[in-house]
């Protein structure tokens, strides 16, 4: 199948989706406690039953510049899904690095108190528009954003997709954090959350085999719940890129809807 097919074949999947054509799209700038401008894509279905906060993963610096344009990510798992998750009736925001970090977002500002701070502040943008919980969603790198803000308590729920498990000896997170987000204080996680990951996801530093081990650290979450999942496409990058396993290329409408099934069903 072509690159051209395969994108035709998603954009009418997802134009025939249960309320796909009443999101309304918009790009929403908002200042933080901290003096930041934070900006994020806001995708608001009619009558959402929650609210999710996508974090891309590598330096999550999107550039965007309109809802619809941005200078890096487009082929990010949680990014280029952004329209399914509305379609599931869940409202977006799909989150760019904040104007201060001009150069994205590292794992240390990722896992900080302000950048906690900016999460919480869109969280509360979104109650603005929905009365509905909201949840933290990070994919790769992005994970340490979504895993900071549950531990800061910004978050109703959390999902850990992909999850950074082993940090690269070259990080300067790597004698403190040698777990990645399983060396975070997973353990002040009160909320929900979701472990997904694809069975053969070869990178390196977010291998399947590794989620009992963010499991196990999350000892107060009110639910645990891993989601491991198989099949798809041949990769077309490499494995810790966005189009192979790592990015469930080939799978991503199920990836989606594992997702949404375990939001609404917390809500249930």
């Amino acid at each position: 199948m072509t690159r051209l097919l395969r994108s035709i074949l998603v954009v009418a999947a997802l134009a025939a989706w249960p309320g796909s054509a009443l999101a309304d799209s918009s790009l929403v700038s908002i200042q933080t406690p901290r003096g930041a401008k934070q900006s994020f894509i806001l995708i608001k279905p009619e009558k959402p039953v929650a609210s999710v906060i996508l974090f891309a993963g590598g330096h999550g610096g999107l550039g965007l510049k309109s809802a619809s344009a941005m200078q890096w990510g487009a082929g990010n798992f949680l990014v280029r899904m952004r329209d399914a998750f509305a379609a599931q009736n869940l409202m977006v925001a799909v989150i760019d690095a904040p104007s201060d970090q001009s150069k994205g977002m590292n794992a240390i500002f990722r896992m900080g108190a302000g950048h906690a701070g900016d999460i919480g502040a869109v969280a509360a943008h979104l109650k603005t528009q929905a009365p509905v919980p909201v949840w933290l969603v990070g994919t790769s790198m992005g994970t340490f954003s979504a895993a900071g803000g549950a531990i800061g308590g910004k978050g109703d729920g959390l999902v850990l997709t992909s999850t950074i498990t082993r940090s690269k000896p070259d990080w300067k997170i790597a004698a403190s954090h040698p777990n990645g987000v399983a060396s975070m204080a997973l353990q002040r996680v009160s909320v929900p959350t979701l472990i997904l990951s694809h069975r053969k996801d070869g990178c390196d530093i977010t291998p399947a085999s590794d989620a009992p081990k963010l499991s196990a650290r999350l000892t107060s979450a009110k639910t645990v719940e891993t989601a491991l999942l198989d099949g798809g496409d041949p990769p077309q990058s490499e494995p810790c890129d966005a189009k192979a396993q790592h990015g469930f290329l080939g799978i991503e409408k199920q990836a989606v809807e594992t997702i949404a099934r375990f939001i609404k069903k917390q809500s249930e």
